[in-house]
Order: structure tokens, then sequence, then C-alpha cells
């Protein structure tokens, strides 16, 4: 086959095209469900669809996101600005709004590490609609540091790192915990996913882990970002491998979006238009 079409043909068989249709489902507790994710880019789209349809599957997946907002908190970044920036916080907010509005959508799911900041602003804005926001590096950072013991957090994203440390140490706090870390960033493998080389980034991450493990004792990995879940795709069996559980957001997130869409009520039968029109609207504070 023209590699041209095979790429087309397994996109489309990820991703589908928009429908009015409920998608099939033989969960009754998640048929008609929908899921908005608000992304820091669109090209993480790709890995939402993919990772959530895995543990949700009959559940509409709703992305919106664009490259503007990590090109901003890229550049902030290297600038030693604050990242995110405001802007990026109550962006994310009226992305969430719109969500719920043009779609009546019954989750929404912040998937960006860089932006678990934007969590209370979403969750304040979405409390007139009664819609529940997951911040997808929640519950991975319950359960490491349900661990006891110390913590590998391994990212490959520079603006990632200190939002997704101040997460672990809030989440740690939040459940009276004690909490030791270490971290390590390995900007190259993100430089190689941009090309396309999976493979290789996955084998950074990889000798990052073992070397990392081989200098102390690790109890738990934590991967930063949902971008590296493509790292279970080579090692599936992290514990048998490393000799240590690995933790991606693509999996703890969307188990934690599974549980509260099940304890959802139906979607009711008012078609999404019809609530936008008549809802309130959302005003951020300046």
């Amino acid at each position: 086959m023209n590699p041209d079409i095979q790429l087309f043909s397994q996109y489309m068989k990820i991703t589908g095209v928009p429908t009015l249709e409920s998608l099939p489902c033989d969960d009754p507790l998640l048929r008609g469900k929908k899921l908005g994710a608000v992304n820091g880019s669109s090209w993480i789209s790709l890995w939402v669809t993919f990772f959530g349809r895995r543990i949700l599957p009959g559940v509409k997946i709703i992305n919106v996101g664009n490259e503007a907002v990590q090109l901003n908190f890229m550049a902030a970044h290297r600038k030693g600005e604050p990242c995110p920036p405001r802007i990026h916080i109550e962006l994310f907010a009226r992305y969430a709004e719109d969500l719920v509005r043009l779609v009546g959508v019954d989750a929404i799911l912040i998937t960006c590490s860089t932006m678990n900041r934007a969590f209370g602003t979403v969750c304040e804005a979405m409390k007139k609609y009664g819609v529940p926001v997951v911040q997808i590096d929640e519950a991975m950072m319950e359960q490491a540091v349900s661990t006891n013991g110390r913590i590998l957090v391994v990212a490959t994203h520079g603006p990632t790192v200190k939002s997704t440390q101040d997460l672990l140490r809030e989440t740690a706090e939040r459940l009276g915990k004690q909490v030791q870390f270490a971290g390590v960033t390995v900007e190259e493998a993100f430089d190689r996913l941009g090309e396309g080389d999976l493979e290789r980034h996955n084998e950074i991450i990889a000798q990052a882990i073992r070397a990392k493990c081989a200098e102390e004792k690790i109890a738990v990995v934590v991967l930063a970002q949902l971008s590296m879940t493509v790292f279970k795709l080579s090692y599936p069996d992290c514990e048998r491998e490393f000799g240590v559980p690995v933790l991606t957001s693509g999996e703890t997130g969307f188990e934690r979006v599974r549980e509260i869409l099940r304890a959802r009520p139906g979607v009711r039968d008012v078609h999404p238009v019809h609530r936008a029109l008549s809802g309130p609207v959302l005003h951020l504070n300046k």
C-alpha cells in the first residue's frame, strides 16, 4: 500500500469522523457518555483518542486545543517567566465551557501536565453546569505517593517539570503523606518523539529509569506527560523489566475518568445547543 495512504488509513481508523450517533458500547454505564478533553496542543489529541478508547470503549471523546498554547508556555519557560501564563488558565476555562455548551459533555479532562495549574479555575467554571473535572495526572500522583517509597519522576519536556513536581507535593500534602522523589528530565526523548522515532524515545526513557534505579532505591516511577504513555507500547511489563512499577497518565488518568463517568446519571434527552442557549454565561475574573 502507498505509505501515505496507509498513514491516513491508520489515522482514520483511530479517530473516525464526527458522528451524532452513540458509539458501540457493552457497558451500559458508559453508553452515550461524552468526554471533553482540553489539550495543551492539537497533536496530543491522537494520544487522547488512542489511549482513551482503550479504557473508555463507547465513550465519545471530543478534543480541543492548539499549538499556540504549547508554543506560548514554551516561550515563557525559556524566558524564565511564570509558566503557564495566566492567559492559558483562562483559555482552558473557556475551552471547557465551549465543550459543555456545544456538545453537552459529561466530564472535562485536562490532559496537559504543564496546565495542571488550571484545574481550580476550570473546576470553578464548571460548577454552574455540574460537570466534573479531572486532571489527568491526579490519580497517578495519588497512586505514587501511596507507595511510601522514593518516587522517580521522569519528564521529557522542560516546561512540565515544575507543574508536575508541584502537583506531586500538593497530592502528598492532601493525602497526609511524606514524599521523597528524584527527578530526571530527558529532553532528547521529546526531540526524538517530534521526529517520529518512538522506539528511540522509549529507549532513552528506559535508559534513564535503569540508570536511576542503579543509583538508588526507587519504589515507583512516574512518567510526567501523557505523550510518554507510548513508552508502555515498548515496555508493557515494567515491573519485570525494571523491577519497579511505571505509572502513566494515559492509563491511570482514563481509569479515573471511567470511575466518574460510570457513576454519572445517563445523558438527558436534551440537545446541547438548547442547553447552551439557555445556560449561564461564564465571566472570568481578570
